[in-house]
Parts: C-alpha cells; structure tokens; sequence
C-alpha cells in the first residue's frame, strides 16, 4: 500500500481587520470619556473682611505666623525656636493655662506658607480648642 504525503498547506492567514477595528473603538471610547483638569483656569474671589467691634473684651490667645511659617504666641518679638508641631501645641497649651477652650485668632501673613496656617489649626484641634477666627486687615474705603 502506498500512502501519499500530503504536503502542508500555507494558506493559513490571520485577518486582523477586526482586531484593528476593536482597538480603534476603544481608544474613540478611551478619548470621549476622558476628564481632563483646568485648574489652571479656575478663577475665585476671595471674601473681605468686614469690620466688627467686639462689644467686650475677650482674653484671646494670638498666634502670628509671619511670611517664612515662623510662629509666636501672643507677642511678636518672641518667637517659637522650631515650627514643629509638638512645639506649637506646647506653646498654645502653656499659654491657655486651666482654660479649657480658650478663643484663638490666628493672624498670619498675607505670603504666609499654607502649611504653616494648617499646622495652626492641627495644633488648635490637638488641644480641643474650638473657638477659631483669622485676623484680617480692612481694605481702605475707595473714593
């Protein structure tokens, strides 16, 4: 008996057009839903200060924090030797003495560091002190 060989065909081809066509759909679907950020174009108004008068005097303590992130408590010429965290809530501790919850104003520079405002109000928390306010300075009348 003799057998033929058959020989091997070559024909075997792989169609890509689907293939393509699915990658294509879904970068057209990648592309349409996509979000892109524009902060950079985000524009907001700041709110003025309005003035107020207290109609009696309150003991606050005042933290001042100038245009490098430095702090004092109460007194602009003595200032905290480091900017840390620890050292901040020990100040505002020694200066709150046996009051619980003393009123703070927080007076920072206009250039001052955004950390430096937030680990006032960390240190503030630390301690339990809820009664915050920011000292802000009056625009002058335009004429």
């Amino acid at each position: 008996m003799k057998f033929r060989h058959r020989q091997p065909r070559d024909n075997f081809r792989v169609n890509l057009t689907p293939l393509i066509d699915t990658v294509f759909l879904l970068l057209i679907f990648f592309m349409m839903t996509t979000t892109f950020n524009r902060e950079s174009q985000l524009k907001i108004s700041l709110p003025e200060a309005s003035v107020e008068h207290p109609t009696e005097q309150q003991e606050f303590i005042r933290i001042i924090i100038n245009e490098h992130g430095e702090y004092a408590i109460n007194d602009l010429e003595h200032s905290l030797i480091n900017p840390q965290l620890e050292t901040l809530t020990r100040a505002l501790k020694k200066a709150a003495g046996e009051n619980k919850n003393p009123p703070l104003l927080i007076s920072a520079d206009k250039n001052a560091p955004h950390y430096a405002v937030v680990r006032a109000l960390e240190a503030a928390r630390n301690l339990g002190f809820a009664h915050l306010s920011f000292e802000a300075q009056q625009r002058p009348l335009e004429k």
